[in-house]
């Protein structure tokens, strides 16, 4: 990801766990005193799933404050996204497209409408929520090695910094005896952030112990309206500059990819700047003020807004609607293929009715 600039420069200890960018860090934590033994282990899935995703699926915002670039074909294509990425035959792919067109048809008038478009996004937003269910749960039985679902602090610090590499036993062994760890200065930032984040899932009333549901909580806080919150309040800290809990197009738009070194470099900034005004004016500047609040910002982020999910609609038909009739033809979709799935299949958008 790339490295911030500005107020932002304080996070970039902690570039490399971009998934905790957006959490509070303990600058002033006491480095401990015993050590303990680092292994070099696989960088796995399996070893990362214990940890929460800087990525969320059908979020409009990272957790680091960046535009979610794929947020269009994760609630166009859902589970569907993947098979998108690995099978790239385009003849495939159109035959597919044709087929998910005919399932947002509702009506079968072969027309999708922005009703029906939004209509498609809560279901593909709602499939994205059911996956990370899932996940959580065998995440979960990860860090639960007792079963008594109930997880502490100190169980779930054991099994993150296993999964960095620390050597399990060893770890255990000293927070059982309540001896301070000697980690390196980036893990120990982070298990600070952790520890913020973990306290925050944990509903009233408050018992340091997270259950399953909890658990959900920590790892993806779109599942919580609490969390949500939280998420918005961090981010509103990252950018904003005069501390008035609120954000400004200057504020918004303060966050260059990159150093500008060349023309290349330029045309990216200026790409990413142009993405976030229109974001800021168009959709998330609710009442078009020029100031973005933080229940504005929490709107905008929670994925089951209705609301929200009609707007992205018709956004999604003005992108494609080429004959201006407000809704999409197969045509349409079939030619502004790569706005939706990621694939190019322009060429393959002739005589689409020999199949549909």
């Amino acid at each position: 990801m790339s490295a911030r600039r500005g107020a932002l420069s304080g996070h970039l200890a902690a570039a490399s766990f971009a998934l905790l960018i957006f959490l509070t860090v303990d600058v002033n934590a006491r480095p401990a005193n015993v050590s303990v033994h680092k292994e070099k282990i696989p960088n796995s899935k399996e070893n990362n799933e214990i940890l929460p995703p800087d990525h969320l699926n059908g979020v409009k915002m990272e957790m680091d404050g960046h535009l979610n670039k794929d947020f269009h074909q994760e609630v166009f294509l859902g589970k569907e996204m993947e098979e998108f990425e690995e099978d790239s035959e385009p003849r495939k792919n159109r035959k597919k497209l044709v087929e998910i067109f005919s399932k947002v048809d509702f009506n079968k008038d072969r027309s999708v409408s922005a009703k029906e478009m939004q209509r498609w996004i809560m279901e593909k937003t709602e499939e994205h929520f059911q996956e990370a269910v899932e996940e959580n749960k065998l995440s979960f039985r990860a860090v639960d090695p007792d079963g008594d679902g109930h997880v502490t602090w100190d169980e779930y610090r054991v099994k993150f910094l296993a999964s960095k590499g620390f050597n399990e036993k060893e770890v255990a062994e000293k927070i059982k005896n309540n001896e301070e760890l000697k980690v390196d200065e980036e893990t120990q930032e982070v298990l600070e952030s952790l520890k913020d984040r973990w306290f925050q899932a944990d509903n009233p009333p408050a018992d340091q112990l997270l259950n399953e549901e909890e658990f959900l909580s920590f790892l993806h806080p779109e599942h919580s309206r609490g969390m949500l919150k939280y998420m918005v309040k961090e981010i509103i800290r990252d950018l904003d500059q005069d501390g008035d809990k609120e954000l400004t197009l200057s504020e918004f738009i303060s966050l260059p990819m990159g150093t500008v070194e060349n023309q290349q470099a330029q045309d990216i900034d200026d790409d990413w700047v142009r993405e976030r005004k229109k974001e800021f004016e168009e959709v998330i500047d609710s009442n078009h003020n020029g100031i973005v609040t933080m229940e504005e910002l929490e709107e905008y982020m929670d994925p089951m807004n209705e609301y929200n999910a009609l707007n992205e609609a018709k956004q999604m038909i003005a992108v494609a609607d080429e004959n201006q009739n407000h809704s999409l033809e197969l045509e349409e979709i079939l030619k502004y293929s790569e706005y939706f799935t990621g694939s190019k299949l322009m060429d393959y958008a002739r005589n689409v009715h020999e199949e549909f």
